[in-house]
């Protein structure tokens, strides 16, 4: 990595809809704009001074919805000299827009930059592929996009199937998963009442009833009342006899997330505090029928190439796709579940995958600030067989 500091200032997310509720209505640009505006504003940054947005997306919707970091940057009123760059890296695309945004800077293209990501899933639509050419006779089906965004492309069935594999790959039991879906229930919920939470979400009206709106503040996936009892009522929904349920994957949801991604001495002589520093990252391939072990070869290489080891890092941000990449995370590493998704995760908040990373970021800066720690790492697996980890200082 080059001298130049590459760090993060401040950030903001919508609350985090669930799926049909209330964000289906509104356009995923909406939503980005939104929280793009409360992001800047939150640093206190000038958006004419920000040269680049950097967008992460797994699933576009909307007619807009192959330019929604365009869109919001002049939304915010950033420059038409501006630019504008959307990435995708399945569930870790948040996180790669956050790296492509530093990228882009210590590569001289960029100084100031706003990465961010989001998906609104609910407005996902039904895709007929035989229509463009016509179709010559009989009842045609329509496909289900937001199924093709969860499917696995080597044929290993949706990513739930994979997590499955994983489970018995490696014999992990019912009783745990469900056991960590109900930690992270809680946790979300203590993270609410405290308004942990709070500090990272611009609320945002949405509508109600024929005509009305209210303001949405909070996330509205999490259940902190859930019981083991309740999520082991439930059925497993990928494999008959298969161990993966709702209770313990992560949710379908919907929502948008932003941070300011600068050169310290650009974003300083702009008067904004950077917050935390980007020191590193390492992304792997794994096998796609285990995509959910990503998190364990990513960190492990990012420990390496760092001079690392467990005991160094305060925190972790593993991203709970699955209750089962946490528990193959916390066996293989050794990362011990008292400083890990203190805050609740995927499972509890939901994850939308454009905007998960970031999310993560927010919550892993505010914790360091938080607790006066110094290191964090963010981890998250991703659909087709990949790992990510992002390693961050706090300033």
């Amino acid at each position: 990595m080059p001298a130049q500091e590459i760090v993060i200032a401040g950030g903001k997310r919508t609350p985090f809809g669930d799926f049909g509720k209330s964000l289906k209505d509104i356009p995923l640009s909406t939503l980005a704009t939104h929280a793009a505006k409360a992001c800047v504003e939150e640093a206190g940054l000038n958006p004419e001074r920000i040269d680049h947005a950097v967008w992460g997306n797994v699933l576009p919707v909307d007619p807009d919805g192959y330019y929604v970091g365009r869109v919001a940057a002049l939304n915010i009123g950033m420059p038409d000299s501006s630019c504008a760059l959307g990435v995708n890296r399945a569930c870790g695309s948040g996180t790669q827009a956050i790296l492509t945004a530093a990228q882009q800077i210590m590569s001289g293209h960029s100084s100031i930059a706003i990465a961010g990501g989001g998906e609104n899933f609910s407005r996902g639509a039904y895709a007929q592929t035989g229509m463009r050419w016509g179709v010559t006779r009989g009842q045609q089906s329509l496909e289900d996009t937001v199924e093709w965004a969860y499917s696995d492309p080597f044929g290993h069935g949706l990513m739930g199937a994979t997590a499955e594999n994983l489970t018995e790959d490696f014999q992990y039991r019912r009783e745990d998963m469900d056991a960590w879906g109900v930690m992270s229930q809680q946790r979300a919920g203590a993270a609410m009442e405290s308004g942990f939470l709070a500090r990272q979400i611009a609320p945002i009206e949405v509508p109600e009833g024929r005509k009305g709106t209210r303001l949405m503040e909070m996330d509205e996936f999490p259940r902190p009342s859930v019981t083991v009892e309740k999520l082991g009522a439930l059925k497993p929904v990928f494999r008959k006899g298969g161990q993966v349920t709702p209770g313990n994957s992560s949710g379908v949801t919907d929502g948008a997330a932003w941070v300011v991604v600068g050169d310290r001495a650009a974003l300083e002589a702009e008067g904004v505090r950077p917050r935390v520093r980007l020191v590193d990252w390492a992304i792997v391939g794994v096998p796609p029928r285990i995509m959910g072990c990503g998190p364990v070869p990513a960190i492990r290489a990012l420990w390496e190439k760092r001079g690392l080891k467990a005991s160094d890092i305060d925190y972790y941000e593993i991203n709970e796709a699955f209750a089962v990449v946490n528990l193959h995370a916390e066996k293989e590493l050794g990362v011990p579940r008292d400083i890990t998704n203190l805050y609740g995760g995927g499972i509890s908040i939901g994850h939308p995958p454009g905007a998960t990373g970031v999310r993560m970021a927010l919550v892993a800066m505010q914790h360091l600030e938080d607790t006066g720690q110094r290191y964090a790492i963010l981890s998250m697996c991703m659909g087709a067989g990949q790992g990510m980890a992002v390693l961050l200082e706090r300033l």
